[in-house]
């Protein structure tokens, strides 16, 4: 059958049928879900309308993330789903969609950090600080 975009296939408002104007077209075509998984990364490129391409990421493991209270933004690894609102099957087989919750490698905020605010993070209470993170925090 195929994908398909259209809308002439569903009832009108009112409840009743309508008639099929024409057979599907091809650009009313529709294209499977990526269901991007959480592994090292492999990417299909596909071919719109026009010639263009979409990437489709099939296989991430990074991206870009934001700090938002801090403005900082940050290219990190991301190490795992933790939640979906939408369906738990999607943190069972580590699905990357819009507005999962995941974990990411907090290491490059943590050193913009560190380097902005002159403060240790993410330390442990009382740990003892090499001579060389005393000297960059006491600059």
């Amino acid at each position: 059958m195929g994908i398909s975009r259209d809308h002439w296939h569903k009832r009108r408002a009112t409840g009743g049928k309508r008639k099929q104007p024409h057979k599907k077209r091809k650009y009313e075509l529709g294209r499977p879900s990526a269901n991007t998984k959480l592994a090292p990364k492999r990417v299909h490129v596909v071919r719109t309308r026009g010639g263009n391409q979409k990437f489709r990421a099939l296989r991430l493991d990074g991206g870009n993330y934001a700090w938002g209270s801090e403005g900082q933004t940050r290219k990190t690894r991301i190490i795992d789903v933790v939640y979906n609102a939408s369906n738990n099957e999607l943190v069972r087989t580590k699905t990357l969609v819009k507005n999962s919750i995941i974990t990411i490698d907090a290491t490059p905020f943590r050193q913009w950090y560190e380097n902005y605010y002159a403060l240790p993070l993410g330390r442990k209470k009382g740990a003892k600080l090499t001579d060389e993170e005393k000297a960059l925090f006491n600059k």
